[in-house]
């Protein structure tokens, strides 16, 4: 009987083994299937892995798939293999799609092949506006379609600096030091049902004008992923004379004219520098 009882325990454990071992094989294999997708006419803006800062944008295809309705996503425009993307096309396609159990470090673990384009219609032209020289305000050029607030400064846009040039919130919320990492956050105040909320180049804030009290030069500094350095922003001689000549305090208010990839205006948002 207990030769039986044993007998039985090691099977029931071969068996566990066993499937344990195919599901493991399993996990290990690419899933590849077909799906429809549809990518916009409008391009969006992505930054390389190792572009931490966000200095950089990138142009990209946006695209969302059947499986993920109503998620655009941003895709290298070479990332379907035989399809090549034209700008103000909006294409209908059917793609192979390969999710792979073990993808390359540091790459993504899905790749596409164009099956066949199912419809490509062409939207409007979409030719990159040339670059004007900015000197003033009245130089800076918007974006026609942007009809709506999308952006706040985070936590009231409020900033305090004492006399050895440490940055703080309203809410005594210390930053990082100011000449490394202290940054001016902005917020998404849209609600995430609204279309614009994750739209694409022309509503994101890829860079900005900044407005100064303290000098006439229009500078153009670039975000890092919905936010922007404050040594960008201030230069060393406006922090200078925050910390050596106003009195507490007293307040500087700063405009930021939010732009998109191609340096045309989309919002304009402010803030204000306070003397401790």
């Amino acid at each position: 009987m207990k030769t039986t009882k044993i007998w039985r325990l090691a099977f029931a454990m071969l068996a566990a083994f066993s499937l344990a071992s195919c599901s493991s094989d399993d996990d290990d294999k690419d899933i590849t299937n077909e799906i429809n997708m549809s990518v916009s006419a409008e391009p969006g803006v992505m930054y390389d892995l190792f572009d931490s800062w966000g200095e950089h944008p990138i142009e990209c295809m946006q695209v969302m798939t059947e499986d993920e309705p109503g998620r655009w996503q941003n895709l290298h425009f070479s990332a379907i293999k035989g399809f090549t993307y034209e700008r103000g096309h909006e294409y209908e396609l059917r793609v192979k799609r390969t999710i792979l159990a073990n993808p390359p470090q540091d790459a993504s673990n899905r790749t596409y092949e164009l099956v066949r384009i199912l419809a490509d219609k062409k939207v409007e032209e979409m030719a990159e506006p040339e670059e004007k020289v900015v000197k003033s305000e009245a130089d800076i050029e918007y974006e026609q379609q942007c009809p709506i607030e999308k952006y706040a400064i985070a936590k009231g846009g409020v900033y305090m600096v004492n006399g050895d040039g440490k940055v703080t919130y309203a809410d005594g919320t210390p930053t990082p030091e100011f000449d490394k990492h202290a940054q001016i956050y902005l917020e998404n105040i849209l609600d995430k049902s609204h279309p614009l909320w994750q739209a694409g180049a022309r509503y994101q804030a890829t860079y900005a004008y900044v407005l100064s009290p303290l000098t006439d030069e229009i500078r153009l500094v670039p975000s890092a992923h919905s936010a922007f350095l404050f040594k960008n922003v201030l230069s060393e001689s406006e922090m200078s004379h925050v910390k050596q000549s106003m009195k507490e305090g007293e307040t500087l208010r700063y405009a930021l004219i939010l732009c998109n990839v191609y340096k045309r205006g989309i919002q304009k948002v402010e803030f204000t520098i306070k003397k401790l």
